[in-house]
């Protein structure tokens, strides 16, 4: 293998890798940075390269210039925990590991920036797939469980309806028709998410259009929806029925938490080399729903995906559940994070082309 193909196969490894790797000289100028640390800092190569470390590291904790300085000098690999970047664009909380590189040319050092708060995400999502899965078994045994007797329940009603003639007994009768066939909605919607998908390439923002356009009418209008597009976002492959009932159970969500008074905003923005289902991809179409109303209780925070898991006396609990289930079917995953008067629920779905 000759040198430059060897160096372009090392270039190649380096960009695939998750982690961020800074390369920085004997003046500690940086000299290489790899894909991932290009996504991490939020500017290209050509922007960052020639910087010194003190310009990289210009917004965040200014105990790392010391510690590669110190690195460099003594010879022996340093690591840190827990270091706030705070970028231009965000923050970030990353273990950074310091290892010098002597050889025969000049000394240089390498930096390698694993992302904390990545991991703990990627986690969470793992809880989050691993929560969905049970509440998908518990749907469909509860719904087959509840199917059968409730079909021979309202037969025999009706047959007792038929039978009766004092019009204050068949009213009872009435009453269980009734009550039956409001059990056989619910279950109906419980099995609803087990349904096939007819994916098609889509523009998400015609999906989230009509999501806005049916919560616009049902809400108060002291109730603002504002909508925050990023037009750049590609095209999604998908559902468009089952987007659209996804979304607008989590929309629904937010107008119930303001009642008649708050405002909703519907932002969509790109994230790149985003990690869904256990799986890297390079795009990911991020939509945010966020509200001002009172917020998740703590204690059900962790548990609202489940089914029948609600903060509503008047709610099923099924909405957000069936969301959950909707989006994972399109590879994707809803997060919820919550504080009095700020709530935002995430959904991420993967930009990918229609063979994947």
């Amino acid at each position: 293998m000759s040198h430059q193909h060897r160096v372009f196969f090392l270039r190649r490894i380096l960009d695939n890798l998750t982690d961020a790797v800074l390369l920085f000289d004997a003046s500690l100028s940086l000299v290489y940075i790899n894909t991932p640390g290009e996504v991490l800092f939020a500017v290209s190569a050509r922007q960052i390269l020639g910087l010194k470390a003190q310009q990289v590291f210009l917004f965040s904790d200014q105990g790392i210039e010391s510690d590669l300085l110190r690195a460099m000098e003594s010879g022996v690999t340093l690591t840190r925990r827990n270091i706030l970047l705070s970028l231009p664009v965000h923050s970030v909380t990353v273990n950074a590991s310091m290892t010098p590189v002597l050889d025969d040319t000049a000394p240089s050092l390498l930096v390698q920036l694993q992302q904390v708060d990545r991991h703990l995400r990627i986690s969470m999502e793992e809880q989050l797939v691993a929560q969905q899965n049970a509440s998908k078994m518990l749907l469909r045994g509860l719904a087959h469980e509840i199917k059968n007797p409730l079909g021979g329940l309202r037969g025999a009603a009706q047959l007792l309806d038929g039978e009766l003639i004092d019009a204050e007994l068949r009213e009872y009768t009435r009453i269980i028709i009734d009550e039956s066939d409001r059990l056989q909605s619910l279950v109906d919607r419980m099995l609803a998410s087990n349904k096939p998908a007819l994916k098609s390439l889509l523009n998400i923002h015609k999906v989230l259009e009509r999501v806005r356009q049916l919560v616009q009418v049902e809400v108060a209008s002291t109730v603002k929806l504002i909508r925050d597009y990023d037009p750049s976002i590609p095209l999604v492959y998908g559902d468009s029925d089952q987007l659209i009932q996804a979304i607008l159970n989590v929309v629904r969500n937010a107008a119930q938490a303001v009642m008649s008074h708050g405002e909703i905003i519907i932002r969509t923005r790109v994230c790149r080399q985003v990690t869904l289902n256990n799986k890297r991809h390079p795009l990911a179409a991020k939509i945010d729903v966020i509200d001002n109303g009172p917020g998740v209780k703590p204690e059900l925070l962790n548990q609202i995906f489940y089914p029948m898991v609600t903060g509503r006396a008047e709610g099923t609990g099924l909405g957000l559940s069936i969301a959950q289930t909707l989006i994972s079917q399109h590879g994707g995953l809803i997060e919820c994070a919550s504080n009095p008067g700020h709530t935002i629920f995430s959904v991420f779905l993967p930009v990918e082309t229609q063979h994947e």
